[in-house]
């Protein structure tokens, strides 16, 4: 797979506001307050006496003044509903958003954190990397297929989910699409019969995980491809279609921007990007959509496995219209301060050197170590990992995958699992708290509870933070996290450790985001620990603070 940065072409949404009954009010704010904690409780339990209280008004009219084409929607709903605020409206009691705000289903996608890629078709039989379009399908004919195990060696390593390759740029469709004959209908494997998609959204099914589809916008067998860009567009969103409605829930749909014809006038397609996405937004609206530019979650500039170390999830909406010229890898890899949308990156990378299993690669499968690097480089700063295990010939997993995501899996639990936070419950101070407010203290960072987050005074952009530990404490990552559902704010910070008396500075870092793993140069012992927020963007807001030590190998 070689990604091109592809225009993004921005999905406007209409929005309908008519006057909401009560109970459908109630109904979307208490999602609300489940997604922003003690903000959203404020506002719904306003809400309960009247369907648009003051304090409701004023702090919906923030969100809704920072809101974004990858912001909520609830917020401008409500308001168009409410009318709006008095001129006498209280000041909020809650620290108002900052910035672009990610959607609900932006905010799940969020939360799964890592998840498998499953690259398998004809080049899992050809050892090619980007098949021509003209393999004949009964190449294809994984005799042993067994999804449950797939499934079960992701789960092993803590995977959340999985993304197959539904349709690769060879075009062969590992279900029996309608609309094509390079499909595994016109291979001999299972008579005929097969149907990859549907065995592994059963098996995701039965295990808990959640499905997402990869579908290839580039298409070498198909001949009006390049040639006639209607009736091509027509054939893809048929197509994708398929996948949409035939096979359950999806979390993600996966465009890739590979297109080893773009340099022939003769082959250059021409997408409609509009269609495909409301397609998505009508029968899967609960998915994120993946291309190099969005327009729910964008490619992180590299393949090796790397988010910046300094890494925000927003971008200007205009690097992605077409025309204004493709965002740099380093762009994408950094994010960008202050974009006007909710951008957030996912980091691709596979377990072995290629995308599609071969033979000779079975000895050149990363490393637990490696794997684990690769995770505090990702999700450690704050995107989601998506991570390539593709099955071999037989349609297994290999042995030496399967070994490695076990492996993976016990050391992430036994460094970031429950029970192993060394700063759970422990006593915490704080320079400041928003509005004096307990709710808001430094408390929250070490109670558990993702929801509470501490806030310090309203319009100080740098503040600490300080916890207690037992004597003796000994770690060497430091966990951190914001709560997004308000924003991204941080832009600068430092951690101090205390022992016997003596701080001393330990690290430094820019960006928090959704969560921010601190890997530290040596193991430390200490006492108490003191972060500090040197530069905010607003209100600097904490949700976690937590210190590990890394399980041994």
């Amino acid at each position: 797979m070689c990604h091109q940065v592809a225009a993004r072409v921005q999905q406007r949404a209409r929005v309908v506001a008519p006057l909401l009954d009560i109970r459908r009010h109630r109904a979307l704010l208490q999602r609300q307050a489940h997604l922003l904690g003690h903000a959203g409780e404020q506002v719904a339990e306003d809400h309960q006496g009247h369907p648009c209280g003051p304090r409701a008004r004023h702090w919906l009219q923030n969100i809704g003044a920072v809101s974004s084409p990858a912001s909520f929607l609830l917020p401008p709903l409500l308001l168009a509903a409410c009318g709006q605020p008095p001129r006498d409206a209280p000041a909020p009691q809650v620290p108002p958003p900052q910035g672009p705000l990610p959607s609900p289903r932006q905010l799940a996608w969020h939360e799964r954190e890592f998840y498998a890629f499953v690259h398998f078709g004809p080049n899992t039989f050809t050892g090619e990397e980007w098949g021509r379009g003209d393999e004949d399908p009964a190449v294809f004919n994984p005799g042993a297929l067994d999804c449950r195990q797939w499934v079960q060696a992701f789960r092993s390593a803590g995977m959340t989910g999985v993304v197959l390759t539904a349709k690769h740029h060879d075009g062969f469709c590992n279900w029996p699409s309608r609309h094509s004959r390079h499909t595994v209908a016109h291979t001999a494997w299972r008579g005929g019969r097969g149907d990859v998609v549907r065995e592994l959204a059963d098996a995701c099914r039965e295990a808990g995980l959640a499905l997402g589809v990869y579908l290839s916008p580039w298409d070498r067998n198909h001949p009006d491809y390049g040639r006639n860009d209607a009736a091509y567009n027509d054939f893809f969103a048929r197509q994708l279609e398929e996948l949409l409605r035939g096979y359950g829930p999806l979390f993600e749909v996966w465009w890739d921007g590979a297109n080893g014809d773009r340099g022939d006038p003769a082959k250059f397609q021409e997408y409609d990007w509009n269609r495909f996405i409301g397609l998505v937004r009508q029968h899967q609206p609960e998915a994120v959509i993946f291309s190099d530019t969005g327009p729910d979650i964008r490619w992180i500039g590299n393949e090796s496995g790397v988010a910046g170390a300094t890494c925000w999830a927003t971008m200007h909406s205009r690097r992605m219209d077409p025309g204004s010229g493709d965002p740099t890898p380093a762009q994408l890899n950094a994010g960008e301060e202050g974009g006007d949308a909710w951008l957030p990156g996912e980091v691709d990378v596979s377990i072995r050197p290629g995308w599609f299993w071969r033979a000779p690669e079975d000895a050149r499968v990363k490393s637990v170590p490696e794997l684990v690097k690769i995770y505090e480089e990702s999700v450690g700063r704050g995107c989601s990992l998506i991570l390539n295990v593709p099955p071999d010939a037989r349609g297994l997993i290999h042995e030496t995958d399967v070994q490695r995501l076990a492996g993976l899996g016990t050391v992430l639990r036994a460094t970031y699992g429950p029970g192993t936070n060394l700063a759970a419950g422990r006593p915490a101070r704080a320079s400041s708290a928003w509005g004096g407010d307990p709710a808001f203290g430094a408390g929250a960072v070490t109670d558990g509870d993702p929801r509470s987050s501490w806030a310090a005074a309203d319009g100080q952009t740098a503040a600490w933070i300080e916890i207690d530990l037992e004597p003796g404490t000994v770690f060497d990552r430091v966990v951190l996290a914001e709560p997004i559902a308000l924003g991204q704010r941080v832009r600068r910070f430092t951690v101090e450790a205390r022992d016997n008396g003596q701080w001393s500075a330990i690290a430094s870092g820019t960006t928090i985001g959704r969560k921010r793993i601190v890997v530290l140069d040596t193991v430390i012992t200490a006492d108490a620990l003191r972060v500090s927020v040197l530069d905010a963007r607003a209100t600097p807001l904490l949700s976690e603070l937590g210190l590990h030590r890394l399980a041994a190998r």
